[in-house]
């Protein structure tokens, strides 16, 4: 914070050293110490002017902390407060009462002379109570302060009255209670000494200080009085320091949060701190006695006080089934508790023959710190043991469970020890490699102990599947006894739980519900044998409170609500102990969960990991800056996990700049609860703005323009027909997102009129549909249900893959909330699923976003999809062509990207195959390279690096596509998608007869023979290579592209077709039903390259005969196998008829494997008869 001190040369210096109880506020501003000392001074003498400098006194502080958190300072000082409230910078009531009352002080009637001089004394300790909070905030290890009371003037006037009397005697209280309150706060209990004893010198030192604080009063007046800076400078002063204040960074803000909440919790006495620890531990199951009478059979868990150890008495020593097992150091409140550790370790290390033959373990492991407010706790028996701040002690029954777990498994004793050094690699290639990445940076960041961990992806990327992968080695490696699962909304956690219920193990197969049971928190509670719980945070926050819960599958919009009037808080629960999770996850949670809802996730002693595709300022504060993975939905769209979109914006002239209705106009009107319609006459013109529609006006002419536009346009610009397909006729699946239930209620009414249609063909799915799971099961799976009418129930996690369509009828204000919305239809989903609930669509290639609001033209939300033109625009042959001679724009990058994403969607496995072969690397390698040009962190880094950012960016997009042969073959494989329509030229007969297969077989031949001639050194290298044996895999890979490519349009030669037209020319034997694979290409390559006499021959023919060539000359030279043998070489026969002869590798598939493969193929030959054998038979076969 800004130091205010100045030079001093007015006084206030001296002000600051004379003033207990503002003073300290110098470090901090000048203003706020002399309007605290100013209504202190004033308190007997000019009640108002000190309730007047005391609202001063909060105005000021407002403005500190709005601009110390980064929040906006406008409007009035009760505006002022209520942001600092919503925005949980004040997060007590404490707090936020002592701000109105101050603020309320002169507004409200008081009765006679001492009931204003009560209010003001009020007001002056209340202002000590902000003053001491703020500095708290930034003075962590400020030391402890009470409030002085001033004392009233020696003489005072008669109560007149009773009024008069009875506040008299008011003020007399509240002056006794203060003294006492700043008594006790002197106490202070060392090593040495009894508490009556430190009660005894802390009243002596009371005294003292209010004797001098009586003593200063007169200077203290003059020195305000004399004060050389008038009060205009004063302010213009403050207000430059308010301006020099630095804004945080999100992580310093949430940082700066978390010490207000600390530092809002009320000072206590060290006797109240000692009173409150007795009570935690009662709450935690502990039996608390006296040294002197001690009893361990009193309970399973026995808390000690005042134990003397061989370096001191310990506040509490620790007994677990009569085991001395931990220590107990308390501490008043605000001392820093990491000073502290040294001194429980200490006495853990320290003790008395007799406590060591009690021990479990020396030293002894389980230490805590406390104030009673701030609990911290470290287990010894952690690698590389360090203190964490917990909610309160852990349960007796909690701590014999690590006892036992730690008796067995002495290597690694506890989870942390299991993070460390006992998760296996990750084997399971289930996952995508953004999965991969994100298990293992969270176990990284688990192995670190690090108590929060965010993983950032994409929507539709699979963080669910994800965080289920996680728990289960979390639950069966990692020593994790119960995962907590939070979703966003209610209806979230039917589809978390059969993501657990499905779940395969990627070890035995079995699946995750048998191994770790999975429960939604239902009515009766959590069940004791459950792994994993899946709920929300405010039913969470029900059973904390030990509320009723409903059953999971009853949704209720206002429990699910994330709105609340304040913080929310916790206090310790016995049933649902902080330790009863090992690990938190919140699966994209509304970002009030890090703010108003914080302390239940706080409440447990867990790791906490996020999952999110749309992180804000205040969720990377709240997991520390420790992102673990990140996955963009540009590199989502690239690796054709999800898809790209095109935005379709309806402009209507009420939608933009409103109407008016104008009076004497009888128009309807709706109640929004009831749905109730009353008429009514407008006695003044009704004016209403384009921002107002739906939320105070329902324009139906505004309405029906933007749904029937939707409908003329759907099929025509919307989804236009691609080249070469004809046009849709299925309405696709579209969402369309309301402003509220009534608003939801009137798109349905209107979508059925204007698209003619019944019930079924458009619903609301929203909290008060019925059935609202059914509902959207029937939206994901029913060809019938085309349009969905929501308001947020599908904002975010439901997963309906064939969704085309995201409609915004709602202008959505935040970022974050857009992108959920968004991501609905970015979902890739496979084409038979596709085209089983849209008939006409062969595959998803991309999703609409309909905006009719003016959502995507704010500069907060991402409306910007990878592909930049469209095919009119710039086609794919001119794109390719650019990519290479680097003559792309990072526009024209990002869309080609995202052209070839789309293609990858649309091939088959040996296209992708081929493709792969001759770039080196998968499509989505090549993808990612070029949809980075629209990443905008890639493009910021590019133009850090200096003059010609752009053409290196480039550059490094287009190397992959170097190769034309790999750019040609690209635009060959999306030519054959396409076919062209002529719809212009009229025909004329030629000719109509019938037309023999010799026509076409002659036809085919010759093409052939050409195209054998054009490429015959190509074929001539392939033969040899098949002739010769030379590594059979790798030519018959070729064997296998070449068909593939020759299959392809324009010549469709397929092996059966090819060997066909030979036959019916009598060039080849016919052999009926026979069909050819790719191996049998050779023959007719061999015969067109004049390699054998006569016709050609199919490979297995030619290998049969090759074979049976060789058996022979085995029983001509007397060499003898046995059965088993020949078993042996014929299968290796038939295997090199099947492909393009024999390799080792083959030796290890079926069927050699059912005896015993490589190894029983040598242990049958011999090793140096069985290499001999294999390479004679490999040369052989095939020649």
């Amino acid at each position: 914070m800004h130091n205010g001190s100045g030079s001093g040369n007015d006084g206030i210096d001296e002000i600051a050293r004379r003033s207990h109880n503002f003073g300290f506020l110098l470090a901090h501003e000048k203003l706020l110490v002399i309007d605290g000392v100013v209504a202190e001074a004033n308190v007997y003498t000019e009640p108002d002017t000190a309730m007047w400098r005391a609202r001063r006194f909060t105005e000021t502080l407002a403005r500190f902390l709005l601009r110390a958190f980064r929040l906006p300072a406008h409007g009035s000082l009760a505006t002022r407060i209520d942001r600092l409230k919503t925005e949980h910078v004040i997060n007590t009531d404490e707090i936020y009462d002592a701000f109105e009352t101050i603020r309320d002080s002169g507004n409200k009637a008081t009765h006679g002379y001492y009931g204003d001089r009560v209010a003001a004394l009020e007001c002056v300790r209340l202002c000590f109570v902000l003053g001491y909070w703020y500095h708290r905030v930034f003075v962590p290890d400020a030391p402890r302060l009470a409030f002085a009371p001033p004392e009233p003037p020696g003489q005072t006037r008669d109560a007149t009255n009773a009024a008069d009397r009875a506040d008299l005697d008011t003020l007399n209280t509240e002056l006794a209670r203060m003294r006492d309150r700043f008594t006790e706060m002197l106490v202070h209990k060392d090593r040495a000494s009894s508490l009556l004893d430190a009660e005894k010198a802390a009243r002596h030192q009371a005294e003292t200080e209010l004797a001098r604080l009586i003593a200063d009063r007169d200077r203290l007046a003059e020195l305000v009085t004399n004060m050389r800076a008038p009060d205009a400078e004063l302010l213009a002063e403050a207000d430059t320091n308010l301006q020099s204040i630095k804004k945080p960074t999100a992580a310093e803000r949430e940082h700066l949060i978390d010490r207000a909440a600390h530092a809002a919790r009320p000072v206590r006495t060290e006797r109240e701190v000692r009173e409150d620890v007795d009570r935690m531990l009662h709450a935690a199951g502990w039996v608390v006695q006296d040294g002197d009478a001690v009893n361990h059979w009193a309970g399973p868990g026995v808390a000690v006080r005042e134990e003397t150890t061989a370096s001191g008495p310990a506040d509490y020593l620790l007994y677990v089934d009569k085991k001395l097992v931990g220590v107990i150091e308390v501490k008043r409140e605000g001392t820093p508790l990491s000073a502290v550790e040294r001194q429980s370790g200490r006495y853990a290390e320290t003790l008395k023959a007799s406590q060591r033959l009690l021990a479990w373990r020396q030293p002894l492991p389980f230490r805590y710190e406390t104030t009673s407010v701030e609990t911290h706790f470290t287990n010894m028996l952690d690698p590389g043991a360090r203190a964490r701040e917990v909610f309160s002690f852990h349960r007796p029954e909690t701590v014999a469970r690590w006892m036992r777990e730690a008796d067995e498994d002495t290597a690694a004793p506890t989870m942390r020890a299991k993070l460390r050094g006992r998760l296996p690699a990750l084997d399971d290639d289930r996952l995508w490699p953004a999965q991969r990445d994100a298990v293992q940076g969270l176990e990284k960041s688990l192995a670190k102990a690090k108590p929060r961990a965010l993983i950032q992806m994409a929507t539709g990327a699979g963080k669910t599947y994800t965080a289920v992968s996680s728990s289960y080695r979390l639950l069966k490696h990692g020593g994790a006894k119960r995962v907590l699962f939070l979703v966003d909304r209610n209806n979230l956690g039917d589809q978390a739980l059969r993501e657990f219920e499905n779940y395969l193990t990627p070890d035995d197969g079995r699946k995750f519900n048998d191994l770790y049971p999975v429960q939604r928190l239902k009515s009766v509670g959590m069940l004791e044998s459950s792994s994993v719980v899946i709920c929300t945070v405010q039913r969470l926050y029900s059973m904390l409170c030990g509320q009723a819960i409903p059953d999971p599958d009853t949704e209720d919009e206002g429990l699910d609500s994330y709105e609340r009037d304040e913080v929310v808080g916790v206090g310790y629960n016995p049933a649902v102990p902080p330790e009863t999770f090992d690990v938190v996850i919140v699966d994209e949670c509304h970002r009030s969960i890090y703010g108003l809802w914080r302390a239940v996730l706080e409440y447990f002693d867990a790791f906490i990991v996020g999952l999110t595709a749309t992180p804000v300022a205040q969720t990377f504060g709240f997991f520390h800056q420790n992102i673990v993975s990140e996955y963009s939905y540009r590199e989502a769209v690239a690796d054709g996990v999800n898809v790209d979109f095109g935005v379709y914006r309806i402009l209507t002239e009420i939608g933009q700049g409103g109407a008016v209705i104008p009076k004497g106009i009888v128009v309807p009107k709706r109640d929004r609860r009831t749905r109730r319609q009353r008429y009514e006459e407008l006695d003044e013109d009704y004016a209403y703005s384009g921002g107002q529609i739906a939320r105070k006006v329902i324009s139906k002419g505004q309405l029906r323009l933007v749904l029937e536009t939707f409908h003329e346009r759907l099929f025509t610009e919307i989804f236009p027909p691609e080249p070469g397909r004809k046009t849709r006729e299925v309405v696709p699946k579209t969402l369309i997102f309301a402003v509220d239930d009534n608003h939801a209620e009137e798109i349905v009414t209107m979508v059925r009129e204007v698209f003619d249609k019944g019930n079924d063909f458009c619903q609301k799915i929203t909290y008060k549909s019925k059935d609202a799971a059914t509902l959207i099961k029937s939206f994901r799976n029913s060809p019938d249900l085309r349009i969905a009418v929501t308001v947020n129930m599908i904002a975010t996690g439901t997963d309906i893959k064939p969704l085309e369509c995201v409609f915004f009828l709602n202008e959505v204000k935040s970022w974050a909330l857009f992108e959920q919305m968004k991501g609905r239809g970015a979902r890739s989903i496979d084409p038979v699923e596709l085209h089983q609930v849209t008939p006409d669509v062969d595959v998803k290639t991309r999703f609409m976003l309909v905006d009719a609001v003016g959502v995507t033209d704010s500069e907060r939300v991402d409306a910007s999809p990878l592909e930049k033109h469209s095919e009119k625009q710039i086609s794919l042959e001119a794109l390719l062509r650019k990519a290479g001679n680097l003559s792309l724009t990072l526009d024209e990058a990002s869309t080609l990207g995202a052209r070839l994403a789309a293609l990858a969607k649309q091939i088959d496995d040996d296209q992708c195959a081929e493709l792969e072969e001759l770039a080196g690397r998968p499509l989505t390698d090549i993808t990612r390279r070029l949809s980075a040009c629209n990443d905008s962190d890639v493009i910021e880094a590019a133009r850090q690096s200096g003059t010609g950012w752009e053409a290196r960016l480039i550059e490094d997009a287009c190397e992959y596509l170097a190769d034309p042969e790999l750019r040609a073959r690209l635009l060959e494989i999306r030519r054959a998608r396409d076919i062209v329509y002529d719809e212009v030229n009229p025909d004329r007969l030629i000719e109509a007869r019938g037309v023999a297969r010799e026509d076409t077989a002659e036809r085919d031949v010759g093409s052939w023979r050409e195209w054998v001639a054009e490429n015959r050194d190509m074929l001539i290298a392939l033969e040899v290579s098949y002739r010769e044996g030379r590594n059979p895999r790798v030519v018959y890979q070729e064997l296998k592209n070449l068909a593939a490519r020759l299959a392809r349009p324009p010549k469709q030669w397929t092996p059966d077709r090819l060997w066909e037209a030979y036959e019916s020319l009598g060039l080849a034997a016919p052999r009926p039903g026979l069909r050819h694979g790719p191996e049998d290409l050779m023959g007719l390559i061999r015969a067109e390259l004049g390699l054998i006499e006569g016709q050609p021959v199919p490979t297995r023919e030619v290998v049969e005969l090759n074979f049976q060539g060789w058996r022979a000359r085995q029983v001509q030279a007397g060499v003898e196998f046995t059965e088993d043998e020949w078993w042996w070489l014929e299968r290796l026969a038939e295997t090199a008829a099947a492909g393009a002869g024999i390799a080792e590798e083959d030796l290890d598939r079926v069927p050699f494997t059912d005896r015993g493969g490589t190894d029983g193929f040598v242990r049958e030959f011999g090793e140096e008869r069985a290499v001999r054998i294999l390479g004679e038979l490999g040369g052989e076969l095939t020649a």
